[in-house]
């Protein structure tokens, strides 16, 4: 079995904060988020998983701190790659999220947001409102690959278990505000990633795949007037309103490709 961990820094288990993840604290951010990474590859690695790839995807994807991350992955995927967001997924046979959020608008829940807590208000795809967690599980099912875990906060874990009931749910925190949370301490919380791994694991053949018939429609509501997309020259775009446009293409892969 190999394993493609896709890594995101709200939902780490010492997240509390903005401050951790944009402002004066980041350096804290960048540690935690690589000790969660290493306590979910060191235990894979355990478990007999023969190669495992782990994609940075916050940011610029440059949030890991190299020297200190496991040896046990075998690559670790950072750094600019256009809009290729499941670089190297092909070689996997499952995949883990790891440190993600909920969805913008969540009530109570940590950082929640949608790509861009600057930028984008709400996510649709084909009708129904949809955050990060379920974009990229439909992403990676294109690939036939499995979500087997995620990891973030309790609105995380209730909102996959809405369209994934079987993937293995890692709660390592309960957002209070989106600013704030009640956390596990950090021993606790890696203990936490370790056994749901091994759940995960254990249970990756049980936990079904999830995709979407093409076409894909992906409604987007932006946060401030004036930036809607220039779409004159592209058909597979339409423009809704002064905040909101709507894109079409036949995989998650592609709608995400589309500027």
């Amino acid at each position: 079995m190999n394993l493609y961990i896709m890594v995101d820094l709200e939902g780490i288990s010492g997240i509390c904060s903005r401050d951790q993840i944009l402002g004066d604290r980041i350096s804290e951010g960048r540690l935690m988020m690589t000790e969660d990474i290493n306590a979910c590859v060191n235990t894979a690695k355990e478990m007999g998983v023969e190669k495992i790839y782990v994609r940075d995807c916050h940011g610029t994807s440059n949030t890991v701190i190299y020297e200190k991350l496991s040896d046990n992955a075998d690559y670790y995927i950072c750094g600019y790659m256009g809009e290729q967001r499941y670089m190297g997924i092909e070689d996997c046979d499952a995949v883990i999220l790891l440190g993600y959020h909920a969805m913008a608008g969540t009530l109570g829940a940590l950082l929640e947001h949608t790509f861009s807590s600057k930028n984008i208000q709400n996510y649709w795809l084909n009708g129904k409102k949809v955050g990060e967690a379920e974009i990229d599980t439909l992403g990676v099912g294109e690939f036939d690959k499995p979500v087997i875990m995620v990891s973030g906060d309790d609105k995380l874990c209730e909102e996959v278990k809405e369209f994934s009931p079987k993937t293995v749910l890692c709660e390592v925190k309960r957002g209070m505000t989106w600013n704030g949370a009640m956390l596990l301490p950090k021993a606790k919380a890696h203990q936490k990633i370790a056994e749901c791994t091994k759940e995960a694991i254990k249970k990756y053949n049980e936990i079904p795949i999830h995709k979407k018939q093409a076409p894909l429609t992906l409604r987007v509501e932006l946060c401030e007037r004036g930036v809607l997309p220039f779409v004159a020259n592209d058909p597979r775009m339409k423009i809704i309103d002064g905040r909101t446009y709507e894109k079409t293409a036949d995989t998650i892969a592609d709608l995400l490709m589309m500027r």
